[in-house]
């Protein structure tokens, strides 16, 4: 009979059991999809795992939240390299609003579409019966980890290609007008007289990985509007959009 494994070797054994994985077949058909190839598959892996699926203990490392940070500064950068190539007489003022509207988690969770990849995302049982595969917010910080993966592993030019095809129906089918809610409300009440807009937090729910806020705008004294959003800034901008439409008459 074998003596027993000590204590620490068998934590080892179980940790590594947890560690999530995708069979060849699936990498493969997220290959093909993407139009890139990995070098080191974890990292793509690692990209497509969402902390619900991952321990405390080990989510910084194994989830794809260090990716998600480093996608969103590498496709930040990637756009407004774009914007600066293709719109040679536009300032400043003009090209942000155009950058948040591609960098934002419904344009990133639109790119996920386009490529189908919801349902490699690596989920919790209870993230998996609650629909988060279709999540705004899981797809677009999943698409923004993929970002990372590919940079980490291919290089500024590989995510370009990838930002190019996950975006390419985005940018062809941008409105003429894509200043920022915000910007538009406080100058609708700068030029009727009044306050400037002011926004203040009603509620902040879930989790630490998938937060939901609740914000209201005022424009006192003509009205008010409260909106959700993953973040706070994609909150106050849909609480100034919904209020504009209602001041303005506009949908």
């Amino acid at each position: 009979m074998k003596p027993a494994r000590p204590k620490r070797t068998r934590l080892r054994a179980a940790a590594k059991a947890c560690v999530p994985n995708l069979s060849d077949a699936q990498v493969k058909t997220i290959q093909e999809r993407i139009g890139y190839h990995f070098k080191d598959r974890q990292l793509l892996v690692q990209a497509l795992t969402h902390p619900s699926a991952i321990a405390s203990a080990d989510s910084v490392r194994l989830s794809n939240q260090r990716l998600e940070f480093l996608g969103d500064r590498v496709l930040n950068l990637l756009i407004a390299e774009r914007l600066i190539e293709r719109r040679k007489t536009e300032s400043e003022g003009d090209l942000a609003p155009r950058l948040n509207r591609f960098v934002k988690k419904g344009a990133c969770a639109e790119a996920f579409r386009h490529f189908k990849l919801q349902e490699f995302i690596i989920l919790s049982d209870g993230e998996i019966a609650s629909g988060g595969n279709e999540r705004e917010s899981t797809m677009g910080d999943a698409c923004e980890a993929v970002i990372g993966a590919i940079y980490l592993d291919g290089g500024l030019s590989a995510a370009r290609k990838f930002v190019e095809a996950g975006w390419a129906h985005q940018f062809s089918s941008a409105p003429v007008e894509t200043r920022d809610p915000k910007t538009l409300l406080q100058e609708w009440a700068q030029g009727q007289g009044l306050p400037l807009p002011k926004y203040h937090v009603v509620n902040r729910s879930g989790p630490d990985h998938e937060p939901l806020y609740e914000i209201e705008v005022q424009v006192p004294p003509h009205g008010e509007a409260t909106a959700t959003g993953s973040s706070k800034r994609d909150a106050e901008r849909n609480a100034a959009a919904l209020l504009l439409n209602t001041l303005t008459g506009t949908s």
